[in-house]
C-alpha cells in the first residue's frame, strides 16, 4: 500500500510564506545599531555645536559618526573622546567616563574608530617638536628630523600597532556579528614645503615631508592591525590630498596650527568630518 503523504493547506502555506517575508522585511528595515568609538578625529573636537552630555570628550554633534548616522538612519551610540589612547578602549579615561567597549554589546551591527594618533602623544609631540624646531630654524632644514631620526615610527612599531591590534581583537570579542572600520587619518601636511603656510604651519621646510612620514608610518600601523583582524580599512592618503591644514578655507579638511577657525588646531573641520564620513560610507558601500 503506498505510503500517504500529508499535505499542507494551501492557505497556511501562504501565511507561513508571508510572515516570513514580513520578518525578513523588518529585519531588513531595522536600522544599524552603530557604536562610534576613537579619538578626538573621530569625536569631532573643536567643531561646533558640542555635545553638551559630556563636555570631557569635547564631541561635536557634527562629527562623522553622526554624519554616517544620519546618512543610514543608524541608531548611534557614540563615545568618541578627544585625547583618548587605545587603554581607553578597556579603561576609564575620565572620571565618570566609561572604558568605550562598554559601548558594544552582542547586538552592535558596525564599529567605527579613528585611534593611535595620541599613543606615545606622537601627534601631539610630533607637531610641537616640529614647529619649535622650524621657528627656531627660520623655516630651514630639517631641525626635527636630525634631533628625533625614527623614534616617532619606532615606537608606533613597538606600542601602537599591537595596542590597535589588540584593541581590534576585544572588539571582535565583544561584537563579534558587527562590521568594524579603523579609519586612517586625513593628511595634515602638504607632500612638500609651501613657504605661505609657514605662518600657520611653522614647519621648516624638511621636515615636511617627515611629518608626513610619521603620519603614513601611523596609518601603516592602523592598515596593518585592521587587516590582520577582519577590520575594514578606510584610508584617506588619496582622498584627502590638497586638502590638508595649508589649504584656504572651503578646501582644507584640516585646521592649522594658528590662525584657524577651529578652538581645537590640527584637527578635522566641519567640512573634514563630513568627508570622513562619505569616504566611510563608500568603502563600506552603506550609502
Amino acid at each position: 500500500m503506498p505510503k500517504l503523504r500529508s499535505v499542507m493547506p494551501a492557505s497556511i502555506v501562504a501565511g507561513v510564506l508571508v510572515a516570513g517575508l514580513t520578518g525578513t522585511t523588518a529585519r531588513a528595515a531595522s536600522p544599524l545599531n552603530y557604536v562610534a568609538l576613537g579619538d578626538s578625529y573621530s569625536a569631532g573636537s573643536g567643531v561646533l555645536p558640542v555635545d553638551l552630555s559630556n563636555l570631557l570628550c569635547l564631541r561635536s554633534t557634527v562629527n562623522y559618526p553622526h554624519v554616517l548616522a544620519s546618512r543610514t538612519g543608524a541608531h548611534l551610540k557614540d563615545v568618541t573622546c578627544g585625547a583618548a589612547q587605545t587603554k581607553d578602549f578597556t579603561a576609564s579615561q575620565y572620571p565618570g567616563v566609561a572604558p568605550q567597549l562598554d559601548a558594544l554589546s552582542a547586538d552592535t551591527d558596525l564599529v567605527t574608530f579613528t585611534m593611535g594618533g595620541n599613543d606615545n602623544n606622537t601627534f601631539i609631540n610630533a607637531v610641537t617638536a616640529c614647529g619649535t624646531a622650524g621657528i627656531l630654524s627660520g623655516g630651514k632644514g630639517s631641525p626635527c628630523k636630525d634631533k628625533n631620526g625614527t623614534s616617532f615610527q619606532d615606537q608606533i612599531d613597538a606600542n601602537t600597532y599591537p595596542a590597535l591590534k589588540k584593541g581590534l581583537q576585544n572588539i571582535r570579542a565583544k561584537s563579534p556579528g558587527a562590521r568594524v572600520a579603523a579609519l586612517g587619518y586625513p593628511w595634515i601636511m602638504p607632500a612638500t614645503a609651501d613657504p605661505s603656510c609657514f605662518v600657520k604651519l611653522p614647519i621648516a621646510a624638511g621636515d615636511v615631508p617627515y611629518l608626513r612620514d610619521i603620519q603614513q608610518h601611523l596609518n601603516d600601523a592602523v592598515r596593518r592591525a585592521a587587516q590582520e583582524t577582519g577590520a575594514t580599512y578606510v584610508d584617506f592618503s588619496q582622498v584627502s590630498e590638497g586638502h590638508d591644514a595649508c589649504k584656504a578655507v572651503g578646501t582644507r579638511w584640516i585646521e592649522p596650527l594658528l590662525f584657524g577657525q577651529n578652538v581645537v588646531p590640527v584637527h578635522p573641520n566641519a567640512l573634514g568630518e563630513q568627508r570622513m564620513a562619505e569616504r566611510t560610507l563608500n568603502i563600506l558601500q552603506l550609502g
